[in-house]
């Protein structure tokens, strides 16, 4: 069974969202500096209690309006392999959101949406991923 491991919060203005959450629950943000992009880790709480952690990434265009139909955190699931992956979630409906890109040292990640409209991620661990 495969089960969410992360989570990651797009958005404009990543200070503002920072502080947001930090004041918020209290959690910490560390930039990913091998990154060619905006990227934070985001920790929610100490390791070895319930939950998981997740990212945050600047959003590829501007924040939606209030009265957008989809404004979420993405799921992001841990699969074994992404390309088989990719193509089972495409056999079953779903639409390619962001292309397959690598996350240097780390993996490889890719967002769909479901038929729904939903944005949810795959990840596949790969630490020779540039």
């Amino acid at each position: 069974m495969n089960r969410p491991f992360y989570f990651e919060i797009h958005v404009e203005n990543p200070q503002r969202a920072m502080k947001f959450y930090k004041r918020l629950f209290g959690w910490e943000f560390q930039k990913y500096e091998p990154a060619t992009f905006d990227y934070w880790f985001v920790t929610t709480g100490k390791e070895g209690t319930p939950g998981i952690d997740g990212g945050m990434i600047r959003r590829k265009g501007k924040t939606p309006g209030a009265k957008a139909p989809i404004i979420a955190f993405v799921c992001t699931i841990d699969v074994e392999n992404i390309d088989k992956a990719m193509k089972a979630v495409e056999k079953a409906g779903g639409v390619l959101a962001v292309a397959k890109e690598a996350i240097p040292a780390m993996g490889w990640t890719v967002y769909y949406k479901d038929p729904e409209g939903n944005i949810f991620g795959l990840y596949q661990v790969d630490d020779a991923a540039k």
